[in-house]
């Protein structure tokens, strides 16, 4: 839903935090395209934002990005690259999350096991029907059981716990919207 972008944005960038170059995460491994070291600034690597900009993203410049900085990024790349707008409430800023964390496609995948979708990692009509069809509550707690097992399955326990909170928060979070969208 459109009006859930912030929503979603605001809570994003509260679990990503600010400026990290941690060389263990995988997002950092890809440098930033252009030769230099990677880093992350608020969830966005320098790899991708190279790629957004069509610059080289080296950490001087990943230090300087600020939240008003990345929003069009999120927007563009994640909320429009995984169709959020013509989900139900709760199950776009739940999917989106996982986007950004774990990139569109892998994410979709996941919301199309929660909702016995063929899982080709593409959203279409058949995947937004689909969401619909269910309630929007058991979607996003199927969505919830899915993306823990995809968190585990990585097997980087030097992160589990911040991805499991973060999958409880995002999926609280989603639980409240529906209930309020439901209230109206």
């Amino acid at each position: 839903m459109k009006e859930n972008f912030e929503i979603f944005f605001d809570m994003c960038i509260a679990h990503e935090g600010g400026f990290t170059d941690d060389q263990v995460d995988n997002g950092n491994n890809q440098g930033d395209g252009h030769g230099n070291r990677g880093s992350t600034m608020w969830g966005v690597t320098a790899y991708n934002w190279a790629k957004y900009t069509g610059k080289p993203a080296p950490i001087e410049v990943m230090k300087k990005l600020t939240k008003k900085d990345v929003m069009p990024f999120a927007k563009e790349w994640y909320w429009d690259g995984v169709k959020a707008d013509l989900l139900p409430h709760g199950v776009d800023i739940a999917l989106c999350d996982m986007a950004y964390n774990a990139g569109n496609r892998p994410a979709v995948k996941l919301l199309q096991r929660a909702i016995s979708a063929t899982d080709d990692g593409l959203i279409g009509k058949m995947t937004i029907a689909a969401a619909h069809n269910m309630k929007p509550e058991q979607v996003v707690l199927n969505f919830k059981d899915q993306r823990q097992k995809y968190y585990d399955s990585l097997g980087q326990d030097r992160f589990i716990r911040g991805w499991t909170n973060r999958n409880d928060q995002t999926t609280e979070k989603a639980l409240d919207l529906i209930e309020k969208s439901n209230a109206r």
